[in-house]
C-alpha cells in the first residue's frame, strides 16, 4: 500500500538514512517556519496514530512525525543490522532532527513508547522542549502499584509470546481491537496493521515489548529512570494531557505520575476511551490541543 491509500493519511512521507543502509520514514507537514510539533508514536502503532492531529495543525504548525525504525513505513532491519533498544531510538530521532535542522523550540507530543523516546531525547535537549502534549504514555518506570499486565509479560519473557507476536501479529492486531472503545472501521484497523504483515516485518513490535525496563538489569532502565528524575523540571512549561482511562497498560497509575510531576497541566481524562485515545476522542482532543497551542505561543 502507498501512504495515500491509508484513510485520513493524505501525506507523502519523506525518507532519511539514520544509519548506513537504514532509512527512517517521517512526515514533515506544514509551513517550514511554523512552530514545530514533534509527534512520537509507540508500539505497535506508527505515524498513522497522529494523522488527525497533523490534519488539525498543519495549516499553521510544522508537524514532524517519524516512524521509528522497524515500524510503519520505515525500514525493518534484522537484529544483526540494528540493535532494537531505547538508546537506538533516541539516537535515530536525534539524527533525524539534527539533519533536518530542528534546533529551535519544539512541542513534544508523545504516546506509548514515544514518551520514553521523546523524554530520552530531551535529556540532552531540554531547553528546546517548550510545550508538552501527552497521551497514554510513560516517562518513568512502571509505577510500584502497577503490575506488568500478563499480555506484556508473555511477550517480554516467554517464547510463546514471541511466537504469537511475530507469527500471528498478535500484538498489532490485539492493540487495534482492544486499544479502542469505539470500534475501529475496518480500513483504519487494516492501516494500523499493514506495516506488520510478515514475520520479518514484526521484529520491532516484539523487540519493543522485550525492551520494557523493569529493573536496572534492563538496557532501557538508565534512560527511563533518568528521564523520570527530570520530568518535574517541565512543570513550568505548558502541558496538555489527553488520556483514555480504559487502557490496561497506561492506566490511572501512569496518569497520576504525570499529574503529580506536572501539576499545572491541562488534563482531559476519558472514561470512554482506550489506549489509542486519539482514535476514540480525536473529535474532542484535536480542537482542544489546537486551542491549547494557540493559547500558549512560543
Amino acid at each position: 500500500m502507498t501512504a495515500h491509500s491509508y484513510p485520513d493519511y493524505p501525506f507523502t512521507p519523506k525518507r532519511l538514512e539514520v544509519r548506513p543502509g537504514i532509512v527512517m520514514s517521517y512526515l514533515d507537514e506544514g509551513p517550514r517556519d511554523g512552530e514545530v510539533v514533534l509527534m512520537l508514536h509507540g508500539n505497535p502503532s506508527w505515524s498513522y496514530y497522529w494523522r488527525h492531529l497533523v490534519l488539525g495543525l498543519k495549516d499553521r504548525y510544522r508537524c514532524i512525525v517519524p516512524d521509528h525504525i522497524g515500524m510503519g513505513l520505515s525500514d525493518k532491519p534484522a537484529d544483526k543490522d540494528y540493535r532494537y533498544t531505547l538508546q537506538s531510538r533516541v539516537e535515530a530521532l536525534t539524527r533525524l532532527l539534527d539533519t533536518i535542522g530542528i534546533d529551535g523550540p519544539v512541542t513534544l507530543a508523545v504516546h506509548d513508547w514515544g514518551g520514553m523516546i521523546g523524554f530520552g531525547w530531551a535529556l540532552t535537549h531540554e531547553a528546546q522542549v517548550r510545550r508538552l502534549l501527552i497521551t497514554n504514555t510513560a516517562a518513568f518506570p512502571l509505577p510500584a502499584a502497577k503490575p506488568l499486565p500478563w499480555q506484556l509479560k508473555l511477550g517480554r519473557d516467554m517464547k510463546l509470546g514471541a511466537l504469537m507476536i511475530r507469527g500471528f501479529n498478535a500484538f498489532s492486531a490485539g492493540a487495534a481491537r482492544d486499544g479502542v472503545v469505539r470500534r475501529m472501521p475496518d480500513d483504519v484497523r487494516r492501516a494500523y496493521e499493514a506495516p506488520y504483515d510478515s514475520w520479518a516485518n514484526r521484529i520491532a513490535t516484539l523487540r519493543f515489548v522485550q525492551d520494557i525496563p523493569l529493573s536496572d538489569a534492563d538496557p532501557a532502565w538508565t534512560l527511563v529512570s533518568t528521564a523520570a528524575k527530570r520530568l518535574p523540571a517541565y512543570a513550568d512549561r505548558p502541558a496538555f494531557i489527553g488520556w483514555g482511562l480504559r487502557d490496561f497498560v497506561f492506566d490511572h497509575h501512569f496518569l497520576e505520575g504525570f499529574r503529580s510531576a506536572l501539576p499545572q497541566a491541562e488534563a482531559h481524562a476519558f472514561e470512554d476511551a482506550g489506549h489509542y485515545v486519539l482514535e476514540d476522542k480525536h473529535d474532542v482532543l484535536v480542537p482542544a490541543m489546537r486551542r491549547f497551542l494557540d493559547a500558549h505561543p512560543l
